[in-house]
């Protein structure tokens, strides 16, 4: 892991590209990558909520009804569950990191 650390604000974080995240900043994040999520088998991107509940499936996991105003799925005999908000348009990488570490080597994350 390579980068530089950075403290602001009482915060201290790792900045890997110092230069894209001055870039950042000061345009405000308009050169910013967006995030997709991969399925790396089939290295079919995730575009929509249908797609990834066919993969998740495929893999065991089950839908969990608990909780209406969001997505969620769980695999039986564990304690995992996987919560995803119900608009998709919200899915953030946050949420793709959370599907990547329950599902080792079956999804990425990539900069598109």
């Amino acid at each position: 892991m390579s980068g530089v650390w950075v403290f602001k604000s009482g915060v201290v974080r790792l900045v890997e590209n110092p230069a894209a995240e001055s870039l950042e900043g000061s345009q405000q994040g308009s050169h910013a990558r967006r995030k997709v999520l991969v399925h790396t088998p089939s290295e079919e991107v995730i575009t929509s909520y249908a797609v990834l509940e066919r993969k998740l499936l495929s893999l065991g996991w089950e839908p969990y009804y608990e909780d209406a105003d969001i997505f969620q799925f769980h695999r039986r005999a564990t304690v995992h569950l996987i919560s995803l908000p119900k608009d998709f348009n919200r899915f953030r990488s946050l949420h793709m990191y959370d599907i990547v570490v329950k599902n080792r080597n079956m999804f990425e994350v990539r900069d598109m």
